[in-house]
Formats: structure tokens, sequence, C-alpha cells
């Protein structure tokens, strides 16, 4: 048989053609699907497991006259479908072999980071090369009593003495500083009910294991008791903290039964989503054995799940939809899944691709933090894409025709082949109508919304979130509240001054430096210097200063800036010595300002790279323009959104998020890389069916309608399933997943709905044949590429007047 897949239903022991659906000219008398005068059509078969004749794919696969090596993306997907045991048994051996090894290895991820030119940085530096005992990182061990109990009553100082005996034994603890010793004036507040201890490490937190941190958290919680209470507040003590995925289960359900209401179909609803999951889950082991390789978050696993999950389900659906609508226009299902993934697949490839690479693009802002962050949502992003052009086909090729709703099975069978979504009616017809009529009042409205929504940006602040944004009960969040009960909020993030000289350091700049800092507003404690003795002779000592005010308050980062510009200088005229400001505060706020820095090179490179690649695919100039304005503000609605809730506080509460602070400063260069590639992806797919329309016709206001209408309903409907999948990322604990998902849910919503909705389609009818010049020599200079290739016509019934169903 030529040009149509046969199906052999092993359930029902007998032979029958590819759904019903037709087949190319050509194919023998036998094979046609066409009832025979006189006779009802002959719907779908339902009944068991379906095979496809690995014969038939070799021959449906390309069209007439092609030449096979020309199309490497047919001869993907034919031999995935051809294949598909062997390609679901693949995918399965890989998840199970990944995930084995993954469990045996563990993990090793890391918070840490290098920031070489910063000077936090050197103070740090300055004290590994001294003492590594006193370089590692500091936890505060936080108990408050309630009642008439007091911290020094007899009964509370002995149960808390033999808990910090217990801790002084645990790896890499250097020292325990117990406020019942000398200092007991510094570390028990004025009324006795709040008390706290330092417990320093050998290493900074980042090179400390899970266990540790868990073991720590333990014997801290073993103190407590009926009127008091004890927490440990410190970057070792939050890797105790379990990481939320936040609403994974609630995200596929919610994606789940979207899919069902626009597939009508629950073999078109599970495929998506086992398409996605399947592929996250070896990608999630891929990058936990990677952390062995280079350091990455602890976070990156909850990270990959939040955007792998959003695109693998969009970009399943999308080659989903598009192998509907061909066996509904007549294809049989071999052909028609080669051609989806060929038409339909190579959107999600290039788009797919352009987020990974806009992910990598990291790599030049040459903060190391960002390194690892950005190889696992690639790897994320890249697992779903495969597996949505490989996996994908595979499955359906399983399941034949019953990828179509019972509805759509019943139509065919009564009125054969159909003309799939001509966008000559429906709502998105007439909506598109209406943009055509009055492109400037949708343009405008919607252009006013988003400015709107985009404003807070303007006022966004980068930084990092302190522990007083943990989830309530977990014991950093109870320490760092007792800590600014009975001291002060800045006891949670004391500032480190490396007093550093050649030479032994003079005692009257240091009493100096003590004074100014004990007069300077906005510093609420200093500590006595301590001295620190070095291998090579120089003088080296080390001061604590408590803010007045928390880590992540602005006023603790104009605090630093201030001692630094202002305070430490004048203290320093004339003497050789030089105080450097550290610790974990001060080397969060110069990373947040190393960021801010490079933000701008980041965002011109990307938008850079959308301009080339969407002109040398549309071969047009004012295309990729409107495309990267629209990206710039869609981004910028989004970082508005999140500044309102985070930094603002605006309906923080509903969400967890009841302490308003600046916006994790890695947050806008990884939703912009995110937001970027999801960008592309929507205006590759709304102006590729322009493309097609004005390539046909020549007519820019047939085009821009007709790719409007014929796929706005896809298009938000996908958006829908993203928006559910990130918003469900708001019931997690981690603050900065939440700002991932709102982030994200609300980017999306502008750029699916408001802009490609009605801005782009607006312009694109204002500017009418502008739309697509493209100077002849930028036409010789760029590369040809192509999205969506010439695809052969459903084969023809005769005697037959197509009805229009849509597949979505």
């Amino acid at each position: 048989m030529t040009g149509a897949a046969r199906f052999v239903s092993t359930g029902f022991g007998r032979d029958f053609p590819a759904a019903g659906l037709g087949s190319y000219p050509g194919s023998r008398a036998d094979d046609d699907p066409r009832p025979a005068p006189g006779s009802a059509p002959q719907a779908p078969s339902d009944g068991g497991p379906l095979a496809i004749e690995p014969s038939d794919l070799n021959r449906a696969s390309f069209p007439p006259g092609a030449e096979e090596g020309q199309h490497l993306m047919r001869m993907l997907a034919a031999w995935c479908v051809q294949h598909r045991k062997l390609v679901v048994l693949l995918w399965l051996a890989t998840l199970a072999a990944v995930s084995a090894v993954s469990l045996g290895v563990g993990s090793a991820y890391s918070n840490t980071f290098t920031l070489p030119n910063t000077e936090s940085w050197r103070a740090l530096q300055l004290l590994r090369a001294a003492s590594p005992k006193v370089a590692g990182d500091t936890e505060q061990v936080v108990w408050e009593t309630k009642g008439a109990l007091r911290v020094t009553d007899p009964s509370v100082q002995r149960r808390i003495t033999t808990m910090l005996s217990q801790l002084e034994r645990l790896p890499h603890v250097t020292a325990v500083v117990s406020p019942y010793s000398a200092q007991t004036g510094t570390r028990i507040n004025a009324s006795r009910t709040v008390a706290f201890a330092q417990v320093t490490f050998d290493r900074q937190a980042g090179s400390i294991s899970a266990a540790t941190a868990s073991d720590m958290v333990r014997v801290v919680r073993s103190a407590q008791e009926p009127g008091l209470e004890v927490g440990v507040t410190g970057q070792v003590a939050a890797k105790a903290v379990p990481l939320s995925a936040g609403g994974v289960e609630v995200g596929v359900a919610l994606a789940a039964v979207v899919l069902v209401l626009v597939l009508g179909s629950l073999p078109a609803m599970l495929l998506p989503i086992v398409s996605a999951m399947g592929s996250l889950g070896s990608a999630v082991g891929i990058i936990g054995l990677a952390s062995h390789a280079m350091k990455m978050p602890d976070f990156s696993t909850q990270l990959v799940l939040l955007i792998g999950l959003g695109v693998g389900v969009d970009y399943a659906l999308f080659i989903v939809t598009r192998h509907r609508q061909g066996l509904i226009a007549g294809r049989a299902v071999a052909d028609s899944i080669v051609t989806a993934v060929d038409t339909s697949g190579r959107a999600v490839l290039f788009a797919g691709v352009i987020v990974c690479i806009a992910l990598l693009g990291m790599f030049a802002l040459g903060i190391t933090f960002l390194y690892g962050m950005a190889v696992a949502a690639a790897i994320g992003v890249g697992f779903t894409m495969i597996a949505a052009l490989t996996l994908l086909p595979a499955l359906l090729g399983f399941m034949g025709p019953r990828i179509l709703s019972r509805r759509q099975r019943r139509m065919l069978a009564e009125q054969g082949p159909a003309i799939v979504g001509t966008g000559r009616s429906g709502f998105w017809a007439r909506w598109s109508d209406l943009v055509q009529r009055q492109p400037l009042l949708p343009a405008i409205a919607a252009a006013a919304a988003i400015v709107t929504l985009a404003v807070p940006a303007l006022s966004i602040r980068l930084g990092t979130s302190d522990q007083g944004n943990d989830p309530r009960g977990t014991a950093t969040r109870q320490a760092f509240d007792m800590l600014a009960r009975g001291f002060g909020k800045g006891f949670n993030g004391p500032l480190e001054l490396v007093v550093t000289r050649q030479g032994p350091i003079d005692p009257a700049v240091v009493t100096r430096l003590v004074d100014a800092l004990r007069a300077q507003p906005g510093v609420a404690r200093v500590a006595p210097p301590l001295p620190i003795p070095t291998r090579d002779g120089a003088g080296l000592e080390l001061v604590l200063a408590y803010p007045t005010t928390s880590p992540q308050s602005a006023a603790t980062s104009n605090l630093i800036a201030h001692l630094r510009q202002q305070t430490i200088p004048a203290v320093l005229s004339g003497s050789r010595t030089t105080v450097l400001v550290g610790g974990a505060t001060a080397i969060f706020v110069d990373f947040a300002h190393a960021l801010s820095a490079k933000l701008p090179l980041f965002i011109g490179v990307v938008v850079l790279l959308s301009f080339v690649l969407l002109a040398a695919v549309f071969r047009s100039l004012m295309v990729p323009v409107t495309a990267a304005v629209m990206n710039l503000l869609s981004i910028a609605a989004a970082f508005g959104m999140v500044v309102a809730v985070f930094q603002w506080g605006w309906l923080g509460t509903l969400i967890g998020a009841d302490q308003p602070g600046p916006v994790d400063a890695f947050l806008p260069v990884m939703l912009f890389a995110i937001l970027f590639g999801l960008s592309m992806d929507y205006e590759v797919f709304l102006v590729t069916r322009m493309h097609e329309e004005w390539l046909t016709s020549h007519d820019n206001q047939m085009a821009v309608h007709n790719g409007l209408a014929a796929t706005g309903k896809t298009i938000t409907a996908a958006a829908f399933i993203m928006i559910l999948v990130f918003a469900s990322f708001l019931l997690g604990g981690m603050r900065i997943i939440k700002e991932f998902g709102i982030g994200l849910a609300g980017g999306v919503l502008v750029d699916a709905l408001v802009i490609r909705m009605a801005i782009v389609p607006a312009l694109m009818q204002l500017l009418r044949r502008s739309n697509w010049w493209f100077p002849r020599w930028l036409d010789r200079i760029l590369p040809h590429l192509s999205v969506e290739p010439e695809v052969p016509p459903p084969p023809a019934v005769q005697d037959h007047v197509p009805v229009v169903i849509d597949t979505i």
C-alpha cells in the first residue's frame, strides 16, 4: 500500500486502513478508505493496541520528489514511530539508569560562589589565609524563655550548656562561644529573655553537607522544652530546611484538567504530561550527577521542575494539536505524526534551542554562582524538547486515531475528512476582525495595561532575602524572629570588618575605628576586636558590627556603602592600615551590585540574538524589531509584578510572602532568559502562520487575520496551561521559587494573551506591507532558516464536501 499506514487490530484480528482518514493518490483500490457509493463511512476502531507496518512509514514519511537527507526532522519522526517500542524502552532505560546512579552517588549541591573583584571576597580570602578556623561560616544559636523563666536561670543554663557541648563535637565546628562566659553582657538581652551563642565552622556553608546541617538543627532542637524555645540561624542551618518544589502535583492536576477540557480526550491529555514528566525524571537525575562536576545551587531541582513542566507540556501540546489537525484533514496516522513533528516540531526545536542558548549565555556574566543554575535549567529544557521530538511521536504511534476525541471520531465516521481551523469563524475570527477594523484601540489599551504593570520594575532593588522569609515553624525562622525581638533584626547579619596591615596594627587606629562604628547611625552594637595570628607576621584583627536593620533591608546596604566610602576612609586617613567590610551580608550586597552592573549587557546580547534569528527565519526587519520590543515589554511587566508582590508587599500575605524585601539578585537574569525563550515560542507560532499566508497571497491584511484566527485558540490554551503550572509553585515554601512562579506566570499571561493576541497583530496591521520588507544585501548575508517547511496537502476525497472542525 502506498502513502497510507495500515493499522492491525490485534484485539479484533482484522485489518482496516489507518483511521479511515484517506490515502495518497496511487494507493491500491483495496486500501482506499473512502466508503463505497451508497454506504456509510466506517469509523475508526477504538479497540485493541494498534501497530503500524514499517514498510508504510518508509513510503509515507516524505513528500513526493523529496530527498530524504533534506528532511531530517521527518526522518527522525518516522524512525521514532517505526521503532516506537525501542524508543520508549530507551527512555525508560535512561530514566532507570540515571535514577539508580544518582541515588547511589548522591548529589553535591552547593550555594557557594566567588566574587574575586569585590571587597567582601578579599576580606574572606584574608581570613582564610590567616586562620581557616575563623574564616568559615558562622551560625547563631538563639533561645528565648517565656513567662517567669529567664535565660540565666540554672535550669536553662544547664540545658543550653549541654546542647552547646554537643554542637562542639559536630564535624567542622571549630568554636562555640557561649553567652554564659565572659561575654555575657553582649549576648544576653537586657530583660534576660533572649540569648544567643556563636558557632564557627572551618569552611563556608556551601562546603558543609546537608547531613551535618541536619545534625546541627537536631541537636539545637533537642534543648527545647515548655517555656524554652530554641532555634538556629545561618547559611548552614538553611541547608537543613526542607526544600519544597511547591505544588507540583497541583500543577500537574490543573494542567490535566485543562488539557481534557480543550482536547476532549483522555489519551490526548495524558501524552503531553507523560512526555514532560518522563523527560524531567531523567533530567533531575543528570543534574544531581552534574552537581559533583560543577557548583549548582540546592534549589536547582525545584527550578528545573518549575520550568520543565511548563515548557514540556507546552511543547508537546503544539505537536499533539498539529497531529490531530492532520488526522482530521485526512492524513494517515503515520504521515500525520511525521508532518506534525516536521512542522510544529521545528518550532519546538527552535524555541527550545533558543531558551538553552539564552540560559547558557549567562556564562558571559562571569559569575560562577549562575553557571550551575544555567546548566541545570538548560538540561531540563533540553530534555523536555528532545522528548517532544522523540518520545512523543512514539507514544502517538501507539495511540493511533484514539488521540482524537469521540466527537471528532464520530464526525469523521459520519462526514469524512474535514477542513481544520480555517480561521473564518469562531471567537478568534471575530477578534481578528475587530483588530483589523480598529487596530489602534486594542493596541493602546493593551500597551497601557502592560506599562501599568511594568511601572514597579523601575524601582527594583536587587539583593538577597534573609531568613525572616523562611516558612514559619522552621528553626531558621524561629531564630531570626527571636534575635529580632531580643536584640534587633541586624543581629541576624553582622558585618565583619577585617583590619589588616603589613606589620603590627596600631591600636589607636583600631580604637578610632570602633569608636566611629559605635557613633555611626545604623550600627546597634560593636563587638570587641579579635586579634588573629598570621603566618607572615602581618597584623590582622576582626571587628563585628551589628546593624540596626535586617540583612535584606535597603538601610543595611546603604550602611555598608557609607562605611566603605566615608566612615572608614576618614578613620584611616594618614595610616597604612586597610579595613575591608565583609561577612555574609556584605557578600550578598556585592553579589547584587555585580549582577546589576552586568544585566544590561546580558539583555542586549539576548535581544540582538533574537533579532538575528527572527530576521533569518522570516526574512523581515519589522517582525524581529516588533518582537524584540514586545519581549522587553512582557518581561518588564513580569519584573513589575515581582517587585509589587515581593518588594512592595502587595498581596504578599496571600502567598506566604509576608516580609517585603529585595528581589533575589539572580532572578532577573534567569527570568529574562526563560521568558525570552517562551516569548520566541509564541512569536514563532503566531508569525509563522501569518508568514505562510503572506507567501501564498501577498495580502498583509489576510495574512494577519488568518494567522491570528487560526492560532489564537492554540496559543491561549497552551499559555493557560503554562500559567497554571507556574502559578502552582506559589504553594511552595521557598521565597525564590515563589518569585519564579509569579514572574513566569505573569510574564506568560502578558506575553501570550495580551501582546501576541492584541499588540502584535495590531502593529502588523498598521505596518501593512512594511512587515515583510527585507533589504537584499541583508538577505544575502543571513542564512535561510525554516521553521515551517512546505508540507504536501492532505489527500483529497472524491465526491466529498468537507466540513470545518476544530481540534483544540
